[in-house]
């Protein structure tokens, strides 16, 4: 009897973890039934458990009492993180001032404190991965798993869904291209919790000439085209028409607009806005496509940040893209610059029907190097101004004082070497400019060549071509400005600009057209 009252016992505590109750009101009840155990002398009444029941349910309520965020601050979201990470204190991230006493690193002999990466092609058990079989079913597997808990935060299992609304149309010219422009919005399912709305805000913009579908760029940033107007103008010549609008002479030896670039080309432009999918800053985590899925409520620490959210936001405008006839869906590719190249990288890594990805300026939390002591830091991703493009559990690597001790970015179970080498085998082009002209120290350019250099094992195992360094990331040394590697799936350019990816398009758009086997002057005629 003693023995079948405990495992009714234990069910009803297995109940409450379920339930997801606190860990004070989980002891208290579990102590005090455990402690009644040798007194009773007769089996436990079925009365009695549904009592019990009960009072699991009416505590689980109380303990799941929904907490007020209407008027929450980016610090009350930061700090009821702490709180339920057991974080006390977190460290200081350095300062990019060079004259503050707590500047950034910039001595390259003290860069490198945990010198030696996470193996990428290593399993968990110890065994090498020498095939491309086991690098899919097992090894990406865990390094998913691994940025997911600890990174960047896991996408919901239910999300809304979305549908799509073409809000306007335009016919216009681009430079010397006429194209067809679209404005869009992608709206989210909000039937679950009305008190937030999403209108996932996107344009696509189409080279009006192209015999058949074309291979398409999506940009993060929600870059404007001010030259598809809306409503605009038909065709220059057709009955109605305006006077044809000649550009603007550009500037001594300066490249076209990157969009013109890809027009010229044959490629569709997608412009995507990150901040109609999810704010970038912490008070916005009870909005926006996370606080819909979470109900207004606080994240756990397991729960998405914004980089995964608004790589969430570039899957759905690819879902678009995938009904869209006049765009080749299996030739799409990513970009952005500085946080939104991270975004574009997380992107690509975690959806891999994304073609290829243009990753500029990305730095700390992109191609950059948790574990190099240059520049930004882990630190600054995990205070309150950047810790919300990042999974919850991430700010325990900058924690001085916690119940669980302190850690460092030499704790991660992973680093960007890793995330790069998610992209494997797909077209992997990352871009950096000079600190000369804006694109700054801060950014650590050394410390995403190592990142980049340690992913080429990954695209090697699966039969894609690398950087053609033979060297590893402890000796491989970063080629000069403008001098391009960029002849394999994976590509490294530092160009002469500053914090931009501009100059890097006319070397980008080729290298794609290669390996997509995309004639861009056929396109057209």
């Amino acid at each position: 009897m003693i023995l079948q009252r405990r495992t009714e016992v234990d069910l009803c505590a297995s109940f409450l973890q379920t339930l997801s109750i606190q860990h004070d009101c989980i002891a208290t009840i579990g102590c005090t039934v455990r402690g009644a155990m040798p007194y009773l002398r007769q089996p436990v009444p079925n009365s009695f458990l549904a009592f019990l029941a009960g009072v699991i349910l009416a505590v689980s309520l109380f303990g799941q009492s929904k907490m007020d965020t209407s008027s929450w601050t980016t610090l009350d979201d930061h700090r009821n993180m702490m709180e339920q990470l057991g974080i006390k204190a977190l460290r200081p991230g350095p300062s990019g001032n060079e004259s503050a006493p707590n500047h950034a690193n910039y001595d390259e002999s003290m860069a490198n404190p945990y010198p030696d990466l996470p193996d990428v092609l290593k399993l968990k058990n110890g065994k090498k991965v020498t095939s491309a079989a086991v690098w899919w079913k097992q090894r990406r597997p865990e390094i998913v798993e691994d940025f997911e808990r600890e990174v960047v935060g896991r996408v919901p299992q239910i999300v809304p869904k979305v549908v799509w609304e073409i809000t306007k149309t335009a016919e216009a010219m681009l430079g010397m291209h006429p194209v067809i422009g679209k404005q869009l919005l992608g709206h989210v399912d909000n039937s679950a919790y009305p008190d937030v709305k999403v209108d996932i805000q996107m344009t696509v913009v189409i080279p009006a000439n192209a015999k058949g579908p074309v291979p398409a760029i999506m940009m993060f940033g929600g870059r404007s085209i001010p030259e598809v107007a809306f409503p605009a103008p038909v065709f220059p010549g057709r009955p109605g028409a305006p006077p044809l609008r000649l550009p603007a002479a550009p500037q001594p030896n300066a490249d076209p607009p990157a969009i013109e670039q890809l027009i010229a080309d044959g490629w569709a432009v997608v412009t995507i806005s990150p901040v109609s999918v999810q704010a970038d800053n912490g008070a916005g985590l009870t909005k926006g496509i996370i606080g819909l899925v979470n109900k207004g409520q606080p994240r756990k620490p397991e729960d998405w940040g914004s980089l995964r959210a608004w790589a969430w936001g570039a899957g759905r405008g690819l879902d678009y893209l995938e009904t869209d006839k006049a765009i080749n869906a299996k030739k799409v590719g990513i970009e952005g610059v500085s946080r939104y190249g991270k975004a574009a990288l997380v992107t690509m890594a975690f959806d891999t029907r994304f073609a290829v990805v243009l990753i500029g300026s990305s730095g700390e939390g992109g191609t950059k190097l948790h574990r190099r002591n240059w520049g930004e830091a882990v630190e600054n991703l995990t205070g309150s101004g950047e810790y919300h493009w990042m999974a919850g559990n991430f700010l325990k690597y900058g924690a001085a004082e916690a119940s669980f001790g302190s850690k460092t970015a030499g704790d991660l179970p992973v680093d960007a070497h890793q995330l790069l080498a998610l992209c494997a085998p797909r077209l992997t082009f990352v871009s950096y400019g000079i600190p000369e002209k804006g694109d700054s120290k801060w950014l650590d350019q050394q410390g995403s060549f190592m990142a980049t250099v340690a992913a080429q094992p990954v695209f090697r195992l699966l039969g894609a071509q690398g950087l053609g360094i033979r060297e590893d990331y402890h000796t491989a040394k970063m080629p000069g400005v403008n001098v391009g590697l960029h002849d394999g799936q994976l590509a490294w350019r530092q160009h002469d600009g500053g914090h931009t990816d501009a100059p890097n398009w006319k070397f980008f758009i080729p290298w794609a057209d290669k390996f997509l086997n995309h004639n861009g002057g056929a396109s057209r005629q």
